[in-house]
């Protein structure tokens, strides 16, 4: 992975170009008939030899065909008219959520032979990058009845992100339950995934969480949980999810759904299960092709269109409300001790009547 910068950017789950336009091409650049056949023709060929399902996108393919060869692009005269017009197209056949065309002119064609490893200079840059972006956490918090709060937005590169997620767990190590927050997860990287839920089994309990299927090398790579350093957290979880929580952030959710691990609040997820990758199609276009597909190790299946349903559906502005109410519910039977049985039936109470401030919830744009 040579563009390290561009991994770091995934903390976030932005969806949109995480990089700046060089001096050439630019997107105000104007195109002609044969540049832009050109550009459909390489979206075809690249969709026809990479995307993960093949004897789904024939249709797409013959549709985009068409529609240049009867000018449905003749109005799009510059580069960034073109991407918006195949963009908005390639999102209407909504056969996989991944789908989008954009201008990011320092997407490179793919090379013959593997890519050239990231330089020092770009891996110290990515690991800056990450640490600035507080490693995709946005914020960790204890709220009363010492339940943990923890809302994660992103899963940068491991290696990055890593001793953020470590520092997290070691802090939130003395809560009695935790609010994984994902409602503004965007994804990112799935080995990350699988190093944060590593916190969340015992030693030596490890579990086959998913695979990733690729059809560019037609093979299919393991994730599962692994050795960690920092503390195992084996109280109960509760995670938050959106229509926003998509890729990486919904296959932690389901994750930790199908290994009876936690229990999820809030809506149904986007339902973009497919990973890829960003293929050049000249003039500083781009398109990000899904080149794969997940397969949970429980159910065999991935939440592609149809996202990963919740224990508990509500809407996901009440979902932390909800999820700390269950989670001081279920403190209240376990404890044993009078005393703190007492503050803890105080702080249900509050609860109750919504008398207790919990971190506000403003959904991704």
């Amino acid at each position: 992975m040579r563009g390290v910068v561009i991994a770091a950017v995934l903390l976030c789950g932005l969806e949109g170009s995480a990089l700046a336009a060089s001096a050439e091409p630019q997107p105000d650049a104007p195109l002609n008939a044969a540049e832009r056949r050109t550009i459909v023709d390489t979206l075809v060929r690249q969709l026809r030899s990479r995307y993960v399902y093949p004897e789904r996108i024939e249709p797409l393919l013959v549709r985009l065909s068409k529609r240049s060869d009867q000018g449905a692009y003749d109005g799009a005269t510059t580069v960034g008219a073109m991407g918006q017009a195949l963009d908005h197209d390639l999102r209407e056949h909504d056969e996989d959520r991944h789908f989008r065309v954009a201008f990011e002119p320092d997407v490179q064609p793919a090379p013959a032979a593997e890519p050239p490893k990231p330089t020092r200079e770009e891996i110290e840059r990515g690991r800056t990058q990450a640490a600035r972006m507080g490693f995709g956490i946005t914020r960790i918090q204890r709220l009363p009845g010492n339940i943990g709060y923890l809302d994660l937005r992103g899963f940068g590169p491991t290696e990055f992100v890593a001793p953020g997620y470590d520092a997290a767990m070691r802090l939130l190590g003395g809560t009695d339950a935790l609010v994984l927050d994902l409602r503004n997860n965007g994804g990112g990287e799935p080995t990350s995934v699988s190093y944060l839920l590593s916190h969340f089994f015992a030693e030596g309990d490890e579990r086959h969480l998913n695979d990733i299927y690729d059809r560019p090398t037609n093979t299919t790579r393991e994730y599962r949980t692994m050795p960690i350093g920092a503390p195992r957290y084996l109280r109960p979880i509760a995670v938050l999810t959106s229509k926003s929580t998509a890729s990486g952030g919904e296959e932690c959710a389901y994750d930790l759904q199908t290994q009876r691990r936690a229990t999820l609040y809030g809506d149904s997820t986007r339902g973009a299960a497919n990973p890829g990758e960003m293929v050049a199609l000249g003039h500083g276009l781009a398109a990000f092709v899904p080149t794969g597909r997940a397969i949970n190790a429980v159910t065999k299946k991935d939440w592609e269109k149809v996202g990963v349903a919740p224990d508990v559906k509500l809407p996901a502005l009440d979902a932390l409300a909800a999820a700390y109410l269950a989670l001081l519910e279920q403190r209240v039977r376990e404890e044993k001790d009078p005393d703190e049985l007492g503050q803890l039936q105080g702080i249900l109470v509050k609860a109750r009547a919504g008398a207790i401030d919990l971190p506000v919830y403003t959904p991704r744009r």
